[in-house]
Protein backbone atom coordinates (compact mmCIF):
# COMPACT_ATOMS: atom_id res chain seq x y z
CA UNK A 1 0.00 0.00 0.00
CA UNK A 2 1.18 3.54 -0.69
CA UNK A 3 1.20 4.59 2.95
CA UNK A 4 3.19 1.73 4.37
CA UNK A 5 5.81 1.68 1.67
CA UNK A 6 6.69 5.24 2.52
CA UNK A 7 7.49 4.10 6.08
CA UNK A 8 9.58 1.04 5.26
CA UNK A 9 10.93 0.71 1.71
CA UNK A 10 9.95 -2.68 0.35
CA UNK A 11 11.79 -4.84 -2.15
CA UNK A 12 9.20 -3.69 -4.65
CA UNK A 13 10.17 -0.05 -4.18
CA UNK A 14 13.88 -0.76 -4.07
CA UNK A 15 13.73 -2.78 -7.28
CA UNK A 16 11.63 -0.14 -9.00
CA UNK A 17 13.98 2.64 -7.87
CA UNK A 18 17.00 0.75 -9.16
CA UNK A 19 15.35 0.24 -12.52
CA UNK A 20 14.45 3.91 -12.74
CA UNK A 21 18.02 4.93 -11.88
CA UNK A 22 19.34 2.84 -14.77
CA UNK A 23 16.80 4.32 -17.18
CA UNK A 24 17.53 7.87 -15.99
CA UNK A 25 21.29 7.40 -16.31
CA UNK A 26 20.90 6.09 -19.83
CA UNK A 27 18.69 9.02 -20.73
CA UNK A 28 21.21 11.49 -19.31
CA UNK A 29 24.01 9.86 -21.29
CA UNK A 30 22.01 10.45 -24.46
CA UNK A 31 21.38 14.07 -23.55
CA UNK A 32 17.69 13.53 -22.93
CA UNK A 33 15.76 15.07 -20.02
CA UNK A 34 14.97 12.28 -17.49
CA UNK A 35 11.21 12.69 -17.06
CA UNK A 36 10.24 9.06 -16.38
CA UNK A 37 10.37 9.01 -12.58
CA UNK A 38 7.27 11.05 -11.85
CA UNK A 39 4.89 9.10 -14.13
CA UNK A 40 6.20 5.80 -12.77
CA UNK A 41 5.86 7.01 -9.19
CA UNK A 42 2.30 8.03 -9.98
CA UNK A 43 1.59 4.59 -11.42
CA UNK A 44 2.97 2.86 -8.33
CA UNK A 45 1.01 5.18 -6.02
CA UNK A 46 -2.19 4.47 -7.96
CA UNK A 47 -1.63 0.71 -7.73
CA UNK A 48 -0.96 1.00 -3.98
CA UNK A 49 -4.12 3.03 -3.51
CA UNK A 50 -6.15 0.46 -5.40
CA UNK A 51 -4.67 -2.39 -3.36
CA UNK A 52 -5.68 -0.65 -0.14
CA UNK A 53 -9.16 0.09 -1.45
CA UNK A 54 -9.56 -3.50 -2.58
CA UNK A 55 -8.54 -4.86 0.81
CA UNK A 56 -11.00 -2.63 2.64
CA UNK A 57 -13.72 -3.78 0.26
CA UNK A 58 -12.83 -7.41 0.92
CA UNK A 59 -13.01 -6.96 4.70
CA UNK A 60 -16.35 -5.16 4.35
CA UNK A 61 -17.56 -8.08 2.23
CA UNK A 62 -16.37 -10.57 4.87
CA UNK A 63 -18.12 -8.63 7.62
CA UNK A 64 -21.43 -8.53 5.73
CA UNK A 65 -21.14 -12.24 5.00
CA UNK A 66 -20.38 -13.04 8.65
CA UNK A 67 -23.38 -11.01 9.83
CA UNK A 68 -25.60 -12.71 7.27
CA UNK A 69 -24.49 -16.16 8.45
CA UNK A 70 -25.19 -15.20 12.07
CA UNK A 71 -28.62 -13.90 11.20
CA UNK A 72 -29.45 -17.03 9.19
CA UNK A 73 -28.75 -19.08 12.32
CA UNK A 74 -30.99 -16.79 14.38
CA UNK A 75 -33.80 -17.15 11.86
CA UNK A 76 -33.38 -20.93 11.80
CA UNK A 77 -33.45 -21.07 15.61
CA UNK A 78 -36.59 -18.94 15.72
CA UNK A 79 -38.29 -21.22 13.19
CA UNK A 80 -37.41 -24.28 15.27
CA UNK A 81 -38.79 -22.70 18.43
CA UNK A 82 -41.97 -21.71 16.62
CA UNK A 83 -42.41 -25.25 15.31
CA UNK A 84 -41.98 -26.74 18.79
CA UNK A 85 -44.44 -24.30 20.31
CA UNK A 86 -46.92 -24.99 17.53
CA UNK A 87 -46.80 -28.68 18.41
CA UNK A 88 -47.49 -27.86 22.04
CA UNK A 89 -50.40 -25.65 21.03
CA UNK A 90 -51.82 -28.41 18.85
CA UNK A 91 -51.59 -30.87 21.75
CA UNK A 92 -53.34 -28.47 24.08
CA UNK A 93 -56.06 -27.83 21.53
CA UNK A 94 -56.66 -31.56 21.33
CA UNK A 95 -56.89 -31.74 25.11
CA UNK A 96 -59.30 -28.81 25.21
CA UNK A 97 -61.30 -30.42 22.43
CA UNK A 98 -61.61 -33.61 24.47
CA UNK A 99 -62.89 -31.62 27.44
CA UNK A 100 -65.37 -29.81 25.25
CA UNK A 101 -66.57 -33.13 23.84
CA UNK A 102 -67.04 -34.55 27.31
CA UNK A 103 -69.06 -31.53 28.33
CA UNK A 104 -71.17 -31.85 25.20
CA UNK A 105 -71.81 -35.56 25.86
CA UNK A 106 -72.85 -34.79 29.43
CA UNK A 107 -75.57 -32.58 28.02
CA UNK A 108 -74.07 -29.37 29.27
CA UNK A 109 -76.38 -29.30 32.30
CA UNK A 110 -76.61 -26.21 34.39
CA UNK A 111 -74.26 -26.71 37.37
CA UNK A 112 -77.10 -26.24 39.89
CA UNK A 113 -79.24 -28.93 38.19
CA UNK A 114 -76.26 -31.26 37.91
CA UNK A 115 -75.67 -30.84 41.63
CA UNK A 116 -79.36 -31.44 42.38
CA UNK A 117 -79.47 -34.72 40.43
CA UNK A 118 -76.05 -35.92 41.53
CA UNK A 119 -75.96 -39.16 43.55
CA UNK A 120 -72.89 -37.85 45.40
CA UNK A 121 -72.92 -34.03 45.64
CA UNK A 122 -69.55 -33.95 47.43
CA UNK A 123 -67.91 -35.97 44.63
CA UNK A 124 -69.48 -33.70 42.03
CA UNK A 125 -68.18 -30.58 43.73
CA UNK A 126 -64.66 -32.05 43.93
CA UNK A 127 -64.68 -32.98 40.22
CA UNK A 128 -66.12 -29.63 39.22
CA UNK A 129 -63.41 -27.75 41.14
CA UNK A 130 -60.69 -29.87 39.54
CA UNK A 131 -62.23 -29.38 36.10
CA UNK A 132 -62.31 -25.63 36.59
CA UNK A 133 -58.66 -25.61 37.65
CA UNK A 134 -57.62 -27.76 34.68
CA UNK A 135 -59.55 -25.61 32.21
CA UNK A 136 -58.15 -22.40 33.65
CA UNK A 137 -54.62 -23.81 33.62
CA UNK A 138 -54.83 -25.03 30.04
CA UNK A 139 -56.46 -21.82 28.89
CA UNK A 140 -53.68 -19.86 30.55
CA UNK A 141 -51.02 -22.03 28.94
CA UNK A 142 -52.64 -21.65 25.57
CA UNK A 143 -52.75 -17.90 25.95
CA UNK A 144 -49.10 -17.81 26.99
CA UNK A 145 -48.09 -19.92 24.04
CA UNK A 146 -50.15 -17.86 21.64
CA UNK A 147 -48.47 -14.73 22.98
CA UNK A 148 -45.07 -16.35 22.56
CA UNK A 149 -46.06 -17.50 19.08
CA UNK A 150 -46.88 -13.94 18.11
CA UNK A 151 -43.61 -12.68 19.55
CA UNK A 152 -41.59 -15.32 17.72
CA UNK A 153 -43.44 -14.64 14.49
CA UNK A 154 -42.54 -10.98 14.87
CA UNK A 155 -38.96 -11.99 15.63
CA UNK A 156 -38.83 -14.16 12.53
CA UNK A 157 -40.25 -11.38 10.38
CA UNK A 158 -37.72 -8.92 11.79
CA UNK A 159 -34.85 -11.37 11.34
CA UNK A 160 -35.94 -12.06 7.76
CA UNK A 161 -36.10 -8.33 7.11
CA UNK A 162 -32.59 -7.88 8.49
CA UNK A 163 -31.35 -10.82 6.47
CA UNK A 164 -32.79 -9.24 3.35
CA UNK A 165 -30.98 -6.00 4.16
CA UNK A 166 -27.74 -7.85 4.73
CA UNK A 167 -28.08 -9.71 1.48
CA UNK A 168 -28.52 -6.37 -0.27
CA UNK A 169 -25.49 -5.07 1.58
CA UNK A 170 -23.44 -8.10 0.58
CA UNK A 171 -24.42 -7.64 -3.04
CA UNK A 172 -23.48 -3.96 -2.85
CA UNK A 173 -20.08 -4.86 -1.43
CA UNK A 174 -19.63 -7.51 -4.11
CA UNK A 175 -20.46 -4.90 -6.75
CA UNK A 176 -17.88 -2.58 -5.19
CA UNK A 177 -15.38 -5.41 -5.27
CA UNK A 178 -16.00 -5.88 -8.97
CA UNK A 179 -15.40 -2.16 -9.46
CA UNK A 180 -12.11 -2.39 -7.61
CA UNK A 181 -11.12 -5.45 -9.64
CA UNK A 182 -11.75 -3.40 -12.75
CA UNK A 183 -9.50 -0.66 -11.43
CA UNK A 184 -6.82 -3.20 -10.58
CA UNK A 185 -7.02 -4.54 -14.11
CA UNK A 186 -6.50 -1.01 -15.42
CA UNK A 187 -3.56 -0.55 -13.07
CA UNK A 188 -2.06 -3.78 -14.35
CA UNK A 189 -2.51 -2.51 -17.88
CA UNK A 190 -0.50 0.57 -16.89
CA UNK A 191 2.25 -1.63 -15.48
CA UNK A 192 2.19 -3.75 -18.62
CA UNK A 193 2.64 -0.63 -20.70
CA UNK A 194 6.08 -0.11 -19.17
CA UNK A 195 9.14 -1.39 -21.04
CA UNK A 196 9.64 -5.09 -20.42
CA UNK A 197 12.84 -4.61 -18.39
CA UNK A 198 11.10 -2.24 -15.94
CA UNK A 199 8.05 -4.45 -15.71
CA UNK A 200 10.23 -7.48 -14.94
CA UNK A 201 12.06 -5.48 -12.27
CA UNK A 202 8.71 -4.56 -10.67
CA UNK A 203 7.56 -8.18 -10.67
CA UNK A 204 10.85 -9.55 -9.31
CA UNK A 205 11.06 -6.90 -6.60
CA UNK A 206 7.54 -7.61 -5.38
CA UNK A 207 8.25 -11.31 -4.95
CA UNK A 208 11.97 -11.86 -4.48
CA UNK A 209 12.88 -13.58 -1.23
CA UNK A 210 9.43 -13.07 0.30
CA UNK A 211 8.59 -16.77 0.67
CA UNK A 212 12.00 -17.69 2.10
CA UNK A 213 12.31 -18.31 5.83
CA UNK A 214 13.88 -15.23 7.46
CA UNK A 215 16.20 -15.51 10.45
CA UNK A 216 13.75 -15.58 13.35
CA UNK A 217 16.45 -16.10 15.96
CA UNK A 218 15.34 -17.54 19.28
CA UNK A 219 11.83 -16.06 19.22
CA UNK A 220 9.47 -17.97 21.51
CA UNK A 221 5.74 -18.31 20.68
CA UNK A 222 3.32 -16.71 23.11
CA UNK A 223 1.66 -20.10 23.81
CA UNK A 224 1.32 -23.67 22.59
CA UNK A 225 -1.66 -22.77 20.46
CA UNK A 226 0.28 -19.82 19.03
CA UNK A 227 3.03 -22.28 18.04
CA UNK A 228 0.45 -24.45 16.24
CA UNK A 229 -0.97 -21.39 14.46
CA UNK A 230 2.54 -20.36 13.40
CA UNK A 231 3.17 -23.80 11.90
CA UNK A 232 -0.11 -23.54 9.96
CA UNK A 233 0.69 -20.04 8.69
CA UNK A 234 4.14 -21.18 7.53
CA UNK A 235 2.55 -24.05 5.62
CA UNK A 236 0.52 -21.45 3.69
CA UNK A 237 3.59 -19.56 2.42
CA UNK A 238 3.34 -19.09 -1.32
CA UNK A 239 -0.43 -19.69 -1.46
CA UNK A 240 -2.26 -17.05 -3.53
CA UNK A 241 -4.28 -14.11 -2.25
CA UNK A 242 -7.92 -14.87 -3.07
CA UNK A 243 -10.88 -12.55 -2.47
CA UNK A 244 -12.90 -13.57 0.60
CA UNK A 245 -11.05 -16.89 0.98
CA UNK A 246 -10.09 -18.60 4.23
CA UNK A 247 -8.07 -21.53 2.92
CA UNK A 248 -6.71 -23.94 2.44
CA UNK A 249 -5.80 -23.23 -1.19
CA UNK A 250 -6.03 -19.41 -1.02
CA UNK A 251 -6.50 -16.64 1.53
CA UNK A 252 -7.27 -13.03 2.13
CA UNK A 253 -5.49 -11.40 5.08
CA UNK A 254 -8.03 -12.20 7.81
CA UNK A 255 -8.87 -15.55 6.24
CA UNK A 256 -5.25 -16.63 6.70
CA UNK A 257 -5.32 -15.71 10.40
CA UNK A 258 -8.67 -17.42 10.96
CA UNK A 259 -7.53 -20.60 9.20
CA UNK A 260 -4.14 -20.71 10.94
CA UNK A 261 -5.65 -20.44 14.41
CA UNK A 262 -8.40 -22.89 13.50
CA UNK A 263 -5.65 -25.48 12.98
CA UNK A 264 -4.71 -24.80 16.61
CA UNK A 265 -8.30 -25.29 17.78
CA UNK A 266 -8.98 -21.57 18.25
CA UNK A 267 -11.97 -19.85 16.65
CA UNK A 268 -11.27 -16.30 15.48
CA UNK A 269 -13.72 -13.75 14.02
CA UNK A 270 -13.78 -13.61 10.24
CA UNK A 271 -12.70 -9.99 9.80
CA UNK A 272 -9.48 -8.20 10.67
CA UNK A 273 -11.54 -5.68 12.66
CA UNK A 274 -12.97 -8.50 14.77
CA UNK A 275 -9.58 -10.16 15.14
CA UNK A 276 -8.12 -6.96 16.54
CA UNK A 277 -10.25 -7.48 19.66
CA UNK A 278 -10.00 -11.29 19.80
CA UNK A 279 -7.51 -11.19 22.68
CA UNK A 280 -5.36 -9.02 24.90
CA UNK A 281 -3.72 -5.90 23.47
CA UNK A 282 0.06 -5.67 24.00
CA UNK A 283 2.62 -3.06 22.92
CA UNK A 284 4.40 -3.67 19.64
CA UNK A 285 7.69 -3.72 21.57
CA UNK A 286 6.42 -6.80 23.46
CA UNK A 287 5.11 -8.72 20.46
CA UNK A 288 5.72 -12.47 20.49
CA UNK A 289 5.42 -15.02 17.68
CA UNK A 290 1.78 -15.91 17.07
CA UNK A 291 0.45 -12.47 18.01
CA UNK A 292 -1.91 -10.83 15.53
CA UNK A 293 -0.83 -7.49 14.09
CA UNK A 294 -3.57 -5.31 12.62
CA UNK A 295 -2.83 -2.22 10.56
CA UNK A 296 -4.30 1.19 9.78
CA UNK A 297 -6.74 3.05 11.98
CA UNK A 298 -9.62 0.91 10.69
CA UNK A 299 -7.75 -2.41 11.21
CA UNK A 300 -8.36 -3.28 7.56
CA UNK A 301 -5.26 -5.50 7.30
CA UNK A 302 -3.85 -8.20 9.58
CA UNK A 303 -0.79 -10.42 9.76
CA UNK A 304 0.84 -12.79 12.25
CA UNK A 305 4.01 -11.79 14.06
CA UNK A 306 6.77 -14.37 13.61
CA UNK A 307 9.65 -12.78 15.52
CA UNK A 308 12.70 -10.76 14.48
CA UNK A 309 10.50 -7.95 13.14
CA UNK A 310 8.69 -10.15 10.61
CA UNK A 311 5.05 -10.99 9.94
CA UNK A 312 3.39 -13.55 7.71
CA UNK A 313 0.40 -12.22 5.81
CA UNK A 314 -1.64 -12.40 2.61
CA UNK A 315 -0.67 -9.02 1.08
CA UNK A 316 -3.00 -8.23 -1.84
CA UNK A 317 -4.23 -9.65 -5.17
CA UNK A 318 -1.35 -11.00 -7.19
CA UNK A 319 1.01 -11.37 -4.21
CA UNK A 320 1.29 -14.72 -2.41
CA UNK A 321 1.31 -15.36 1.33
CA UNK A 322 4.76 -14.18 2.44
CA UNK A 323 6.98 -12.58 5.08
CA UNK A 324 7.23 -8.79 5.36
CA UNK A 325 8.58 -6.36 7.97
CA UNK A 326 6.21 -5.72 10.87
CA UNK A 327 6.45 -1.98 10.16
CA UNK A 328 5.26 -2.33 6.57
CA UNK A 329 2.05 -0.32 7.22
CA UNK A 330 1.02 2.39 9.68
CA UNK A 331 -1.08 1.95 12.78
CA UNK A 332 0.18 -1.48 13.92
CA UNK A 333 -1.80 -2.89 16.86
CA UNK A 334 -0.77 -6.18 18.50
CA UNK A 335 -3.28 -8.68 19.87
CA UNK A 336 -2.32 -11.79 21.86
CA UNK A 337 -4.90 -14.51 21.30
Amino acid sequence: MGSHRRLVPSGFDRGASAALCVISAAAAALGAVPALAAPHDDTRAEVDRLYEEAEKATEAYNKADERADSLRKEVSGAQDRIARQQERINSMREALGSLAGAQYRSGGLDPSLALLFSDDPDDYLDKAAVLDRISAHQAGELKDLQDAMRELSQERAEASRKLGELEKSRKAVAAHKRTVEGKLAKARQLLNSLPSAERAAYDRASRSGRSDMPDLGGAVPASGRAAAAIAAARSALGKPYVWGASGPSGFDCSGLMQWSYAQAGVSLPRTSQGQRFAGRQVPLSQAQPGDLVTYRSDASHVGMYMGNGQVIHAPYPGAPVRYDPVGMMPGATVTRV
